[in-house]
């Protein structure tokens, strides 16, 4: 994990096969890229919502501010990973996201993203994938945050965060950085801050997770993977290449287009 920009079309061919018109439709993401700080701000919660971004290198997340002061981060971006997709019928931004590291970012207004939709059957499919997969990442962090403990919680998050990484970067060792405070860790997990601490130290003792500052190693993946009960189904989204076949998609239909069309005439003119 050296940290370089993920190659955003090679990552998306693994939700989709992708032909070249698809490619090259995809090109626009690549195109100015814009980069951001630590810190920075993306947008705010109630802003006007107009584009989504792919994280091409480095992490963000997306939280919402209580009343209290507190918040609550609902979602952690990793390379490779769309910004703003859920909001794409929405008026206004639903969530604040900030960055975590410097990251470097690609745009594609939703204006665009409908001529995505218009021009590809694939690219369709692949941000329904997406989609699909945000919604799957949301449903576990649910079922993690409100029915597991303490410690079957952290170490289920990180499972979640080495699994995903080591979809972007296969070569990934045993250890990473995860650039998450005590604070953020507990902000996603519904701990305290104390808590987390604490619940850090007992995996340290039970030999699963060993933590320095930002630096998570692992031991033995399949050892954690067991003692948590982790499963990853839900971080394989992908879109059969079949469906795409014509063949099939008339044998599950019934109808080609050019029997459709007729059907429509007929409607139209009953005589």
């Amino acid at each position: 994990m050296d940290g370089s920009d993920v190659d955003i079309i090679r990552h998306f061919e693994e939700y989709c096969g992708l032909e070249e018109d698809d490619r090259a439709l995809l090109n626009e993401l690549e195109r100015h890229p814009m980069t951001l700080s630590a810190g920075d701000l993306l947008w705010e919660e109630h802003q006007t919502a107009d584009a989504f971004y792919v994280l091409r290198k480095g992490w963000a997340y997306s939280y919402r501010a209580m009343n209290d002061g507190t918040r609550q981060v609902l979602d952690v971006y990793l390379p490779g990973d769309v910004i703003g997709l859920r909001e794409f019928s929405f008026y206004k931004r639903l969530s604040s996201v900030a960055m975590l590291t410097e990251v470097s970012l690609g745009r594609i207004s939703y204006r665009y993203l409908i001529s995505l939709f218009g021009s590809s059957h694939r690219l369709t499919a692949l941000f329904f994938s997406m989609l699909a997969g945000q919604q799957a990442l949301l449903t576990e962090r649910l079922v993690n945050v409100g029915r597991r403990n303490a410690r079957d919680k952290l170490a289920h998050f990180i499972c979640e965060m080495y699994m995903r990484l080591k979809r972007v970067y296969p070569e990934l060792p045993q250890h990473f950085c995860m650039p998450l405070s005590q604070q953020m860790l507990a902000d996603i997990l519904g701990l305290s801050s104390v808590h987390v601490s604490r619940t850090f130290s007992e995996l340290r003792e039970t030999g699963l997770v060993y933590r320095d500052r930002n630096r998570i190693s692992i031991p033995d993946p399949e050892l954690l993977i067991r003692a948590t009960g982790f499963s990853d189904h839900y971080l394989h989204e992908r879109v059969s290449d079949q469906l795409f076949e014509s063949e099939t998609l008339w044998q599950e239909t019934g109808l080609s287009s050019r029997s459709a069309a007729g059907d429509r005439s007929m409607a139209a003119d009953p005589d």
